[in-house]
């Protein structure tokens, strides 16, 4: 049974919008299993090389892909359904081959565009006619600070080590660079993977997917994306095909370098967005692995951009930028590490006060776009299904849910004008989410730095913004380590009379609803895992925590009984050992499972 049966039917009569008919949300569903290719001209088979094609002819390729494999009548284009559910089964290893090779000359030899730092018009840039009709037609002119530093290098063939701020167009300051190498090499499908960017979290790279989208409308060649949680079987078949440009998860693309047969052999731009982040959450090994895998030497281009530059990034960089990287930090000569058009408060508040003052909150913000963080699956789970319940409809989206109903629930609230999403940090990096009014930190970051992504998710490309942050009273001493790191921040006052006390019949409705019950004790289990695992155990301290006031918060009159181990982790993903690289202290939870009551 569901307790929130009619929730995204609530979310959207709430937004007045249908999220099906958002083109978003058609071209996402449908790039989680397929590869956007145009449809080639059948051709004839021919032992000789191929001459290039001519300016006309460039709408057409040759499909043809290594070991003589059998023509294809067709490839799909990016709308097209691909919902067959169909095992693996390809053989190990990159195909091989002469046809495939590249019938242009190396990197080194193209005529790419020669500026000065002074451009600071992307007209400036002598960028190819269809690149320019397809930044025209996304409505830019003007280049933000990391494309004016970080475009020119890249497309003279600099590696790059980049840091910016998120929200600061740093996705098409690496794709544009990418896009015009494959243009000037006039990469054809049978030439395989020319250029990949690997991400840390799907919804990150379907984003990417769409950015590349747009870029590429007027190009001929062929983008796609591999993402853990979509058609394994789709996308290798995509994959076969030719697949220029690749967008893609760390473990799904190390899955089908070591088992899928397809060309990646002519590589020239590996692109690494959000290092820090991908090592954070447990794919130290994985990259490893695919950067010897993939194709390396002079002929390789790799930008890496990280927001933090931390012992394993610069191991990361190590072995994947060549000798001498340009490093570009457009953040070092500001005053803050967030951006001015954000208004930042933080409000302190007892633990049985907290769902009482969120509820009362996002009762008055219902006209605006608001983004909740919470520091687990279960907590997220629980808090949907109970606002739900209490028609207070929101969306939520965390790592436990099934890609297609992710992919649903992101473009649904991109496509809103007003409503809330709950959600874990699975949605606080990188993701361009328009229009945000409020990004409040309910549960608490596991550093500055989560905090600082939490709240990119609003006041982004020079729109203003708010952000609030929750705080027990024990948690104050937070506040130090964001000044540390240069984030302002001012205390927000709520009037009691103005919050709704409506805890008398919070407590009744969890004890009579088994289903709401069982949800808002694995939500306070996960919670207190969370808590009793946190970087900054000298702040988060799980021993200062009041439990009987913490259980109210989730509806409890006596706190429930739970086993929280020391050591255990509720943030519900692979974030293995990224703690513990913050703070030093040990694991908290002795005197914890002291006050367990029965």
């Amino acid at each position: 049974m569901t307790l929130a049966i009619n929730k995204k039917r609530k979310f959207r009569d709430a937004n007045g919008v249908k999220a099906a008919n958002g083109k978003a949300i058609e071209v996402a569903a449908a790039a989680a299993t397929t590869t956007a290719v145009r449809r080639p001209k059948k051709l004839k088979r021919s032992a000789e090389p191929e001459p290039e094609p001519s300016e006309d002819e460039s709408e057409s390729f040759d499909s043809e892909v290594e070991n003589e494999r059998e023509e294809d009548e067709g490839v799909s284009e990016a709308g097209e359904n691909e919902e067959q559910e169909e095992e693996g089964g390809e053989t190990k290893g990159q195909s091989s081959g002469d046809d495939d090779d590249l019938e242009v000359p190396n990197g080194e030899a193209l005529t790419l565009p020669a500026v000065g730092e002074e451009a600071t018009e992307f007209a400036q840039l002598n960028l190819s006619e269809k690149t320019m009709k397809a930044i025209r037609g996304m409505g830019f002119t003007k280049m933000t600070e990391i494309q004016r530093r970080g475009i020119p290098p890249l497309l003279t063939g600099r590696d790059v080590l980049g840091a910016a701020k998120t929200g600061s167009g740093k996705t098409l300051a690496f794709l544009i660079p990418a896009v015009e190498m494959l243009c000037s090499l006039r990469f054809k499908p049978r030439n395989g993977t020319g250029v990949i960017v690997v991400s840390p979290t799907r919804e990150l790279a379907l984003q990417i997917f769409g950015v590349a989208r747009e870029l590429m409308e007027h190009h001929s060649q062929t983008y796609g994306i591999v993402i853990g949680g979509a058609n394994r079987r789709a996308e290798a078949e995509k994959l076969g095909k030719g697949v220029n440009l690749l967008i893609a998860t760390p473990g799904r693309l190390l899955d089908h370098l070591q088992n899928t047969p397809f060309v990646f052999k002519n590589l020239r731009t590996l692109i690494i967005d959000e290092a820090d982040r991908i090592l954070e959450i447990g794919f130290e090994d994985e990259m490893r692995q695919i950067v010897k895998i993939l194709p390396g030497g002079e002929n390789r281009q790799t930008s890496l951009f990280s927001a933090t530059q931390t012992t394993k990034v610069e191991d990361l960089a190590r072995i994947s930028l060549r000798p001498g990287p340009l490093y570009i930090n457009v953040d070092e000569q500001k005053t803050h590490s967030t951006v001015e058009t954000l208004e930042q408060g933080y409000v302190v508040c007892d633990e049985d006060k907290r769902f009482l003052l969120l509820f009362s909150f996002l009762k008055r913000n219902l006209k605006k776009k608001v983004i909740v963080f919470f520091s687990s699956c279960n907590s997220v789970k629980y808090h949907a299904e109970l606002l739900n319940y209490i028609d207070l409809p929101v969306l939520s989206l965390h790592g436990k849910m099934k890609q297609q109903a992710r992919t649903n629930t992101f473009f649904e609230f991109c496509n809103a004008k007003q409503g809330t999403l709950i959600c874990t940090d699975v949605a606080a990096r990188g993701l361009d989410i328009p229009a945000v009014d409020w990004s409040v930190s309910y549960d608490p970051p596991d550093a500055p730095t989560d905090y600082i992504h939490r709240v990119g998710r609003t006041a982004r490309a020079n729109n203003k913004g708010k952000s609030l942050l929750f705080l027990h009273p024990s948690e104050v001493g937070f506040l130090s380590h964001l000044k540390a790191a240069r984030v302002p921040v001012v205390e927000f006052e709520f009037p009691a009379s103005k919050v709704a006390n409506i805890q008398p019949l919070l407590e009744k409705l969890i004890s009579q609803n088994y289903y709401l019950n069982k949800s808002a004790k694995d939500g306070y289990r996960s919670y207190l895992h969370a808590y009793a695992s946190h970087s900054l155990r000298s702040v988060y301290d799980i021993n200062k925590l009041d439990l009987a006031k913490l259980a109210k918060a989730f509806g409890f009159a006596v706190p429930p009984r739970v086993d929280v181990s020391v050591g255990a982790s509720g943030r519900d993903h692979k974030k293995v050992q990224g703690r513990r690289a913050y703070g030093s202290q040990p694991r908290q939870g002795d005197r914890f499972r002291q006050q367990r009551r029965s």
